[in-house]
């Protein structure tokens, strides 16, 4: 990472920081209150954001596995890059969660006090094995390089030598071994990553009342969408702050990275047509409701201008005409990444939006009693500030830990 990519990611991460403070104070003293959510929509952006930010985990830990189990050498070199990717933005989805529901001390309970019928209960039990995997998973990948470190000067040699936990052997024999336990490890965390992710999707899929989620193919929707979402998140930080940058190396990694996301992304598309078109044509009036709210109704141009111009229209030409430059693939998968945010706001908000009793929207008036939902400062600040903190995270972890300074050992 150059100085200059460095100082200005800390100033866009520290100015992100400082809104997060103001939102997370409102939160705090304010309740929900500082939120326009209500009893009618009860989910708003801070769901959304979580299902993103847990979409973009799975997707960057699944496309680790094309390194530690499938061995895709083009690959190798940014295997830490996306298990480290992984595992912060689990870290900034499970923030998003505690953020909306308060009281995150309590969240053992969720873990320790469930039912094995509910998908909620999964999704807790999940999410710890998946957490626990990807730590694990990062250490075993990060081992040897970490023995190297650990005599540099400074903070990043004490931090390197700690996490070394005493094995400090980095012969043939030490590193063959950590990588039998890694691929047994990525082997594991191949069915958490799709169950865990597909739970989330199935937490929507279940609800019968709500017609645009209920159905078989939203785990899969879901699925595809994380990798689609954190396969270009991978591709966007390769291509800015990948290992050896400007050497054929580096943009032989960025540009099969980007023939995966351009493929991911075309089958995503292939999805949103097929439930959108058969949403259509089989005009249930509460699904048909919920998909014109999301092309036609008064944020429409989150879906068709945010969404299907900057989100799929630029990337696909960029990738497929330009997919070849690195810079190029930079920025198609950037834009991916970023914009994905509104294709889990119209999962999560034109599924409420729609009344499920004819005259509900009429029968009371109050705070909280309406179907019109936008969200509110006080949310895009908490929101901005979780993705910041994220950001800094990994800014941090970038500079200390080898993530990418070393070359993988596969």
């Amino acid at each position: 990472m150059s100085k200059n990519s460095r100082t200005i990611a800390w100033v866009i991460a520290g100015v992100g920081l400082l809104f997060g403070a103001i939102g997370l104070t409102w939160r705090i003293t304010q309740g929900h209150q500082m939120a326009n959510y209500g009893s009618y929509v009860p989910w708003g952006l801070w769901v959304a954001g979580y299902i993103y930010m847990i979409g973009l985990s799975a997707g960057a830990f699944l496309l680790s596995t094309l390194v530690y189990v499938f061995q895709i050498k083009r690959l190798e070199r940014v295997g830490k890059l996306a298990l480290f990717t992984a595992l912060v933005t689990l870290f900034a989805a499970m923030l998003m969660v505690w953020v909306d529901l308060g009281h995150p001390l309590r969240a053992w309970r969720l873990i320790f006090r469930t039912h094995v019928t509910s998908i909620m209960g999964w999704m807790a039990w999940l999410y710890s094995s998946y957490f626990i995997l990807l730590v694990a998973e990062l250490w075993f990948a990060m081992r040897a390089d970490l023995a190297r470190c650990s005599d540099d000067p400074g903070l990043r040699g004490k931090l390197c030598s700690f996490l070394t936990f005493g094995r400090k052997d980095v012969d043939e024999g030490a590193i063959a071994h950590d990588y039998r336990i890694l691929k047994v490890l990525a082997s594991i965390g191949v069915p958490v990553a799709v169950a865990f992710h597909g739970g989330v999707g199935a937490l929507f899929g279940v609800v019968g009342a709500r017609p645009f989620w209920h159905g078989g193919l939203t785990p899969i929707v879901f699925l595809v969408g994380a990798l689609a979402s954190g396969g270009a998140l991978l591709a966007f930080l390769t291509a800015i702050w990948g290992p050896d940058r400007g050497t054929p190396a580096h943009r032989d990694t960025v540009v099969f990275l980007g023939q995966l996301v351009l493929g991911l992304l075309a089958i995503d598309v292939l999805l949103e047509w097929a439930e959108f078109s058969t949403g259509f044509i089989s005009s249930v009036p509460s699904l048909t409701e919920s998909i014109r709210l999301i092309m036609f109704g008064p944020y429409w141009w989150a879906f068709w201008i945010v969404h299907v111009a900057a989100g799929i229209v630029a990337p696909l030409l960029l990738l497929a005409f330009r997919g070849r430059s690195v810079t190029a693939v930079g920025w198609a998968s950037g834009l991916i990444a970023a914009t994905f945010l509104t294709v889990r706001l119209n999962i999560v908000l034109p599924g409420l939006d729609v009344e499920e009793l004819d005259g509900l929207k009429e029968a009371f008036s109050g705070p909280g009693l309406s179907f019109s939902y936008f969200p509110s400062a006080g949310e895009w600040f908490v929101f901005v500030g979780v993705a910041a903190l994220a950001g800094a995270v990994f800014l941090l972890g970038y500079q200390l830990l080898p993530i990418v300074r070393q070359k993988e050992v596969v």
